[in-house]
């Protein structure tokens, strides 16, 4: 599921395509909103809210969208190619006379009112990389739960929005604890350096092609996607295991050297996607 940074840039490159021009071209591709007609409309702005993505238009009206696994925004000049996979995944097309977004495999379209888009995002805790980020309520949030797993409560979005997969395994290893520490356990000093590591850490990457959490090139995350690889501080192998409630477990990286705590024993949750990803 793409990071909030990653959301920020396909809301930037959505805004710099479609916003002050007016749609010539409006085709929802979902059952409710197939009637759906845009034309004559001028996009107004295109904001991210954590991992979501608003399309404000005129007349009062938003489209909403989420990518999580596999949605994509692609934005092509009159008379491109369109390459975002075949015609039958597209879900949406937003054009102007200058350029088109065509929206493929979108899990979640919908055509709200823009007075109304708190129904859509309302649940979300202080954005990241948002006007409504506040680092006391996002560290209060956490803590709401105070037996809850550190890796599973960053994920939670009505905490704080705009961390995935990667910058959860990321964070735990700065914070040198392990993604299974209960949040209750994490130590003051550690728990107040979280929310603005976090927003630092999205912040430097919202302008990169490619995320890096370690400042070197070559070698840009830390343990996030390095199974069985040295760990860039102490060389001990890095472990990886599932994490989650078992209905949506992730892919979770960490150093048993620099993150001592509570963790899966060696080879009871290491799948094979894991062991074979030894080269990522």
């Amino acid at each position: 599921m793409p990071e909030g940074d990653t959301v920020w840039q396909a809301a930037r490159r959505l805004h710099i395509a479609l916003a002050g021009r007016v749609l010539i071209r409006s085709d929802l591709r979902v059952p409710k909103y197939a009637t759906a007609d845009l034309t004559g409309r001028a996009v107004l702005d295109v904001t991210p809210r954590g991992k979501h993505l608003l399309t404000r238009v005129e007349g009062g009206l938003t489209l909403h969208s989420h990518l999580r696994m596999d949605g994509s925004w692609k934005i092509y000049a009159p008379g491109a190619r369109w390459t975002g996979g075949p015609a039958h995944q597209i879900r949406a097309i937003l054009g102007t006379t200058e350029h088109t977004a065509v929206g493929y495999r979108l899990p979640v379209l919908e055509l709200l009112r823009t007075a109304d888009e708190h129904l859509a995002v309302g649940h979300l805790g202080p954005d990241l990389l948002g006007p409504d980020w506040d680092p006391e309520r996002a560290l209060a949030n956490l803590r709401t739960d105070p037996a809850r797993a550190l890796g599973e409560a960053l994920l939670d979005q009505r905490n704080l929005a705009g961390i995935g997969n990667v910058y959860k395994s990321e964070l735990c290893f700065l914070l040198g604890v392990t993604p299974w520490l209960p949040v209750g356990a994490l130590p003051a000093e550690r728990a107040a350096r979280l929310p603005p590591l976090a927003k630092r850490l999205l912040e430097a990457n919202r302008e990169r092609p490619v995320r890096s959490t370690t400042g070197h090139r070559g070698q840009e995350l830390f343990v996030y996607g390095r199974a069985h690889r040295p760990c860039l501080r102490c060389h001990t192998p890095i472990r990886a295991a599932d994490q989650g409630d078992g209905s949506r477990e992730r892919p979770t990286y960490w150093c048993p050297a620099c993150q001592p705590g509570p963790a899966p024993a060696p080879g009871a949750a290491a799948s094979r996607r894991f062991r074979s990803r030894t080269t990522d």
